[in-house]
């Protein structure tokens, strides 16, 4: 095909389309093109790896209300960050801190006026189920020395849920003597696993992420005054279509409120 019109079918019938014509054959074949001039058939998230359960739960509720499917990618909040920055098509972006949503809006990467804080959450510590441990998670207590093994946290550098990790130890003074045992892990989710499968002694995951595991105990809650707030920011990204401004909407209404509650969540504002 060149030009202004090409030809379509062959032998007997063979007509000559006009560019329009063209154009919207392609559209129709291709919905995933030409930015917000089509709607896309399927919203896609790029969410923190804490929320999975909840999405999944809201987005099958979002596609049975509207007919609109939901495509969920999960990761910790720098990788997504990342990835958006690089040009992957997100439109809805879920941060489980606000650095990384500020990250993407100084880069103009988030379409101005779509933010708002869906829920919060807790920071605990958690052990093998079989291996309880009673921690007291203020000063004088003897965390490094309360149980053995490594301490499995998000990585500090990157992952939210290891930088509030990293806060509250440095907060009770113990991060000095854990840093030769921790287990750095690319998400809260992987944090989790390596307490469940007892290749940690202990972890710090979110409290829904303990909630959503049958094979860790909570050991101890972390006081919010040790870390920064622990919110859950979402936003449309700039390619966003208006099924994705639907789905945030959805997100952040009346009617998901409970569904954030029963999965461990807090509310914000």
């Amino acid at each position: 095909m060149s030009g202004a019109s090409g030809w379509l079918g062959g032998g007997v019938g063979r007509r000559r389309c006009s560019a329009g014509a063209l154009l919207g054959l392609f559209l129709a074949l291709c919905p995933w093109v030409s930015g917000g001039a089509r709607e896309r058939t399927a919203v896609t998230v790029f969410a923190a790896s804490s929320t999975t359960e909840v999405l999944q739960e809201l987005a099958a509720a979002f596609e049975k209300k509207t007919g609109t499917s939901v495509r969920l990618s999960f990761a910790a909040s720098s990788v997504l960050a990342r990835q958006i920055e690089a040009g992957a098509p997100a439109e809805v972006f879920v941060s489980a801190d606000l650095e990384w949503m500020d990250y993407l809006a100084h880069k103009g990467l988030i379409r101005a006026g779509s933010r708002r804080d869906l829920a919060g959450n807790r920071l605990v510590l958690v052990t093998p189920r079989g291996h309880a441990l009673h921690a007291v998670l203020a000063p004088g207590f003897d965390l490094p020395g309360a149980f053995t093994g490594r301490l499995a946290v998000g990585d500090p550098e990157h992952v939210p849920a290891g930088r509030y990790a990293r806060q509250a130890l440095e907060h009770f003074g113990w991060w000095a003597a854990l840093l030769p045992r921790l287990a750095q892990a690319e998400n809260v989710r992987a944090a989790l696993r390596l307490v469940e499968v007892g290749e940690a002694g202990a972890g710090i995951v979110y409290a829904t992420d303990a909630a959503a595991s049958t094979e860790v105990v909570v050991a101890g809650t972390f006081p919010p005054s040790s870390h920064a707030p622990i919110v859950y920011p979402a936003a449309l990204c700039g390619e966003a279509g208006p099924s994705a401004a639907a789905f945030l909407d959805f997100l952040s209404s009346k009617e998901a409120a409970g569904a954030w509650r029963a999965a461990g969540f807090e509310p914000v504002g």
